[in-house]
C-alpha cells in the first residue's frame, strides 16, 4: 500500500472515532485506499516520506486528509501548518475533524489554510453520516488543481 495511491489520509488518534470513520467510508463505496494514523508526527513521517515512511513515493498525496486537531505527539495546528507551509502539500485539502467547537481553533484552522472545519458529531449516525458527505466531496466531487 506504500506507494499507491492514498485517496484518503485519516489523522485521528481516538480509534472508536477513526472506526466509525473508517467504516463510513467503506460502506459507502468513497474509498478502498485509506491510511489511518494515530498521531501528526506519524502523518507528518507520511507525507514528507521520512521515518517509518522513509523511501515512499511522496508525490503519491492523498485527496484529502482528515485532521484531527487535539492529538498526541504533534497536534492537528501543527500539522495543518506544515501542509499548508510545503509546495509539496499545500493544495492538497484539509478537513479539519474535531470536538472543539473553541472559535480562536476554527480561526486558526482557517487562517493556518483549513478547507473545512466539522465538529464531530457525538451519536453515531450523525457521525458516520458527516464522513460520508466529506468523503464524497472530497475524492469524488471536488476537482483539484493539476499538479
Amino acid at each position: 500500500m506504500e506507494n499507491s495511491i492514498v485517496e484518503i489520509l485519516l489523522v485521528e488518534d481516538n480509534m472508536n472515532d477513526a472506526e466509525l470513520a473508517i467504516r463510513s467510508l467503506r460502506k459507502n463505496n468513497i474509498t478502498n485506499n485509506l491510511i489511518h494514523l494515530k498521531d501528526g508526527a506519524a502523518a507528518l513521517d507520511f507525507l514528507f516520506g521520512k521515518g517509518a515512511f522513509a523511501g515512499r513515493n511522496i508525490n503519491n498525496k492523498p485527496k484529502l486528509i482528515l485532521l484531527d486537531l487535539k492529538m498526541p505527539k504533534v497536534d492537528g495546528i501543527e500539522v495543518l501548518k506544515k501542509i499548508k507551509s510545503e509546495e509539496l502539500t499545500k493544495k492538497i485539502p484539509v478537513v479539519m475533524l474535531t470536538s472543539s467547537k473553541e472559535n480562536p481553533d476554527i480561526e486558526l484552522s482557517y487562517s493556518l489554510g483549513a478547507n473545512s472545519y466539522i465538529v464531530k458529531p457525538v451519536e453515531f449516525d450523525g457521525f458516520s453520516k458527516a464522513v460520508a458527505e466529506l468523503g464524497l466531496y472530497w475524492v469524488l466531487l471536488n476537482q483539484p488543481p493539476v499538479s
